[in-house]
C-alpha cells in the first residue's frame, strides 16, 4: 500500500507523528501527565518491531500506536493502558519476556501484558472457538485487570479497520468470530461506539452486496432525511434555547447493520424502516445531580410540542442499564406522521454512552487512581466467578446468559425498571430486589396474574413478588435462577440456614459419645463417614442435626472395636502385616510433629518413603504425612492426595526439608516437537554425554511429522532438571518440554 513508496526517512517521520498524535490526546486528557513512561514504551516497541511489517506493508508499529490511540481517545484510559498497548504485542512476536516488561516497565503493565499473550490462543486466537474453558480463561484474565479486554477490544477494532489488506477467505473468517465475541461483549461492557463500528465493519465484509446497496441508498436519501430532520428539530431546539439550556442536538443515523438487521427480521424494505434515525439532544451540566431535572424538563417541553407515543418512554435514569448506560428515550410523532426516538443525555451520560464506564474516569477530580475507576466494572464478573469450582459446562451457560445474551426489562409494581438477562425467572427477580425477599419468595403475579416462582419473564412485564415468612430457601432453586447475582445469594443462604442444623448434629454427636464412654480417633471418624455416606464432618452433622441418621447400639460396637484394638490399623493397610514387620513398626521411634523433618536417603535405605501418587523430588515443595505404622510418606506439596491429606489428617501432616544428600531419584520428563532426521541422536548424546545424566527408560513415538518423547532420568535435585529442559528446549524442533511430576 501506501507505505511500499516510502523512503526510511518518511516513514520514521510517519511513525513519530502517529505517536505525537496519541500523546497530544493524552495530554488533553484528565488523566495523571505519565509522558515519561509512555516514551519509553514507545522507544522499546519500535525497536523491538523493528524491521516487521504488516499485510499492507506498513511498518508494524503503526498497530500498536493505533491500539493505543484507540485506548486513549475512543475508551479513555491511561497511562498505564497506553503503555500496555504499544507492549501488546511484543512477547507474541519478538524476542522479548513477560519478565523483559517487567524489569522496564513495573509488575502492573507486565500483568496486563501477559494478559494480552494469555488469550491470544484461546477465545481471541486463531481457533476461537465457543468452549468453556476458553470462556473462563477470558473471565478470569478480565477479573485480574479488566484492561486486558478492553486493549483487545481495541487491538480487533484496528484490525478490522484495515482488514482490506487480507485475502478474502480470512477478511470472512475475523468478521464472523467479530460478530459472534466481540461485538457482544462492546455492549456488555458499555462500547457502544465501538459495538455499532465493529458490527458495521464484520457486515461489510460478510455481506458486501447488501452493506454497498444499504450504503448507496442512506447516501442518497441524505438530502431528505435531513430535510424532514430540520423540520422536526427546529421547534425543540427554538424551546430548549428559550429555556437557557446549553446543548447539542443532532440526527443520530442508524447504523448499516443495524438496518439491515430489522430489514432481515421484519421483512420489510429500507423505505419501511421508518426510525432511520433519532434526534438526540446532548446538554452541558457541571453538577450531575441535576442531570435528571434536567432531562425531564426537556422532556416536558418536548411533548409541549409534540404528542408521544404511551407506551415506549423509556427511563434509563433511575435505573441504568447493566452496561451502565444512563439516557432519557422517548417516542414522539413528527409532522409527517412518522414516529421518531429522541433520547435525552448528559454530556457525561454520552460519553459513558460511547466509551463505556471507563469514560467515568473523565468526570472525576483530583489524583484518583485509574485502578479505582475500573473496579466496579468487575462485580457482575467477580459473582459469577465467585461460585466455588462450577462445572465447565454449567459456567459456560452462565456466563453465556449474564455476558452475550439479550437483556429484557421488566417493572416493579412502583414502576421501578430492573434489567436481567433473558431467561430469568420470578425468583431471580426477588432476589436482584433484595437477598432476604428472594429467601422468602413462594410465588408472583406476572401483569397480575398468579404465577410459580420459576416462571420466565419476558420484556415488558410487571412483576410482583409474594413472600412467605415460613418460607425457607431450596437447594432445587438453582434450577430455574438465571443471574449470578442470585446463585451467589442462595448458595449464602443455604449456607447460612445449615449452621444451626450442622451445630445441633455436632451436640447430639459428641452427648452420643460422651453417654457412651466413647472416645474419637481420625479412624473410628472416617469409618463413621463411610457408613453414613457423607463426605465430610459438616454433612455427617446435617444428617444427625435434621433427624435423617441415628446413632444406635450398632455404631457403639463399631466405635468400641475400634478403640479396644488393633482394627483401627488394620482398617488402613494396604495388606496384612506379618508379625517380624509389626515389630519393626512398634520399634520406631514416634515421629515429632513440631519439628521439621529431615529426609534422608543412603545406600543403607531411606527414612521416608513416596506415596505412588506424585514423585517429588530435593528441590520440590513437600510435606510430609506420618502414617499407622509411624513412616513418613511423602507428597508434592500441591498434589490432589495431599490436599485431601491435609483436611482430613490435618494433625499427622508433618514439616519436612530434604538431606543435602539424599541419594538420587527418578524423574520424568515429556517432550513434544516437529519430528526430523537425527533428533533422537541428538537429544540422547545432549543428555548423556554433555549432562553426565543417566537415562533409565525412554519412549519415542513419531507420528506424521510430530514426536512424543517419554524420558525417565536419575538426578540428585529438581535444579538438575529444570536445567535438563531448557537445554532440551534450544534442540532444534523441540516445540514443548514439562516435567511430569
Amino acid at each position: 500500500m501506501e507505505a511500499y513508496n516510502k523512503t526510511p526517512e518518511e516513514e520514521e517521520q510517519m511513525i513519530q507523528a502517529a505517536f505525537d498524535d496519541v500523546l497530544a490526546g493524552y495530554l488533553k486528557s484528565n488523566h495523571r501527565k505519565k509522558v515519561e513512561i509512555i516514551e519509553r514504551a514507545f522507544k522499546f516497541a519500535k525497536e523491538a518491531h523493528r524491521g516487521i511489517r504488516r499485510r499492507s506493508g506498513e511498518p508494524y508499529i503503526l498497530h500498536p500506536i493505533a491500539v493505543a490511540k484507540i485506548v486513549s481517545r475512543e475508551i479513555g484510559l491511561g497511562s498505564t493502558s497506553i503503555c500496555a498497548a504499544l507492549l501488546h504485542d511484543v512477547v507474541e512476536d519478538t524476542e522479548y519476556t513477560v519478565e523483559d516488561i517487567e524489569i522496564n516497565f513495573g509488575p502492573k503493565i507486565a500483568q496486563i501484558v501477559e494478559g494480552l499473550t494469555k488469550i491470544s490462543g484461546g477465545i481471541f486466537g486463531a481457533k476461537a472457538s465457543a468452549q468453556a474453558e476458553n470462556f473462563r480463561k477470558l473471565l478470569l484474565t478480565m477479573s485480574e485487570d479488566i484492561r486486558v479486554v478492553l486493549i483487545k477490544m481495541a487491538d480487533r477494532l484496528h484490525n478490522m479497520r484495515t482488514l482490506g489488506s487480507m485475502a478474502p477467505a480470512k477478511q470472512y473468517k475475523i468478521a464472523g468470530e467479530t460478530l459472534y465475541i466481540y461485538a457482544p461483549l462492546a455492549h456488555r461492557l458499555g462500547l457502544f461506539a465501538i459495538k455499532t463500528e465493529l458490527e458495521d465493519l464484520s457486515f461489510k465484509y460478510e455481506h458486501p452486496v447488501a452493506y454497498d446497496r444499504i450504503s448507496r441508498q442512506i447516501q442518497e436519501s441524505e438530502a431528505r432525511r435531513n430535510a424532514i430532520y430540520n423540520d422536526f428539530s427546529a421547534p425543540i431546539t427554538e424551546k430548549l434555547h428559550e429555556m437557557g439550556f446549553k446543548f447539542d442536538a443532532k440526527a443520530r443515523l442508524k447504523s448499516v447493520y443495524s438496518i439491515w438487521n430489522k430489514m432481515e427480521k421484519k421483512h420489510v424494505s429500507f423505505e419501511e424502516v421508518y426510525d432511520l434515525y433519532a434526534m438526540r439532544i446532548i446538554f452541558d451540566c457541571d453538577d450531575p445531580s441535576l442531570e435528571k431535572q434536567i432531562c425531564w424538563s426537556i422532556y416536558s417541553a418536548i411533548t409541549d410540542i409534540y404528542k408521544i407515543h404511551p407506551e415506549r418512554t423509556r427511563d434509563w435514569l433511575s435505573s441504568p442499564k447493566a452496561n451502565g448506560y444512563q439516557a432519557l428515550h422517548l417516542t414522539v410523532m413528527g409532522q409527517d406522521g412518522n414516529w421518531v426516538e429522541i433520547q435525552i443525555r448528559s454530556r457525561r451520560m454520552d460519553e459513558i454512552a460511547e466509551k463505556g464506564f471507563a469514560a467515568h474516569w473523565r468526570y472525576k477530580i483530583g489524583d484518583t487512581d485509574e485502578e479505582t475507576e475500573l473496579h466496579a466494572w468487575l462485580q457482575t464478573i467477580k459473582e459469577i466467578l465467585d461460585n466455588p469450582d462450577p462445572n465447565a459446562i454449567d459456567f459456560l451457560d452462565t456466563v453465556k446468559l449474564n455476558l452475550f445474551a439479550t437483556e429484557i426489562v421488566v417493572f416493579t409494581p412502583k414502576g421501578e425498571l430492573l434489567t436481567l438477562p433473558a431467561g430469568a425467572t420470578v425468583l431471580d427477580v426477588a432476589f436482584e430486589l433484595h437477598s432476604k425477599l428472594g429467601e422468602k419468595c413462594i410465588a408472583g403475579k406476572v401483569n397480575h396474574k398468579l404465577v410459580p416462582l420459576s416462571q420466565t419473564l419476558k420484556s415488558g412485564d410487571q412483576v410482583e413478588v409474594l413472600t412467605s415468612q415460613s418460607q425457607t430457601p431450596k437447594e432445587e432453586w438453582f434450577k430455574f435462577l438465571v443471574t449470578a447475582r442470585a446463585k451467589t445469594s442462595l448458595r449464602q443462604a443455604l449456607r447460612q440456614l445449615q449452621k444451626p442444623v450442622i451445630a445441633r448434629g455436632k451436640e447430639v454427636y459428641l452427648k452420643f459419645l460422651k453417654d457412651n464412654a466413647l472416645t474419637e480417633t481420625n479412624e473410628s471418624f472416617t469409618k463413621l463417614l463411610g457408613l453414613f455416606h457423607v463426605n465430610n464432618r459438616d454433612e455427617f452433622y446435617l444428617l444427625l442435626g435434621n433427624g435423617e441418621a441415628q446413632l444406635g447400639d450398632y455404631v457403639v460396637k463399631m466405635l468400641k472395636k475400634q478403640s479396644d484394638s488393633l482394627l483401627s490399623r488394620l482398617l488402613f493397610r494396604r495388606k496384612k502385616q506379618s508379625d517380624g514387620q509389626q515389630a519393626e513398626a512398634d520399634r520406631r521411634e514416634p515421629v515429632n510433629m513440631k519439628e521439621t523433618y529431615l529426609l534422608h536417603s543412603d545406600e543403607n535405605g531411606s527414612n521416608f518413603k513416596f506415596g505412588g501418587c506424585c514423585s517429588p523430588i530435593p528441590g520440590d515443595a513437600a510435606l510430609g504425612f506420618v502414617d499407622d505404622n509411624n513412616e513418613v510418606e511423602v507428597h508434592s506439596i500441591d498434589c490432589p492426595r495431599a490436599l485431601a491429606l491435609k483436611s482430613s489428617y490435618g494433625p499427622r501432616i508433618v514439616t519436612v526439608k530434604w538431606d543435602v544428600q539424599t541419594g538420587k531419584f527418578l524423574a520424568h520428563v515429556h517432550i513434544e516437537g516437529i519430528d526430523r532426521f537425527g533428533i533422537l541422536q541428538e537429544l540422547i548424546s545432549m543428555i548423556s554425554s554433555h549432562m553426565a545424566i543417566d537415562i533409565r527408560k525412554l519412549f519415542i513415538e513419531a507420528e506424521k511429522e510430530v514426536f512424543h518423547c517419554d524420558l525417565y532420568v536419575k538426578v540428585e535435585d529438581s535444579e538438575i532438571v529444570n536445567s535438563l529442559c531448557q537445554k532440551i528446549k534450544k534442540i532444534n524442533g523441540v516445540q514443548k518440554v514439562a516435567r511430569i511430576n
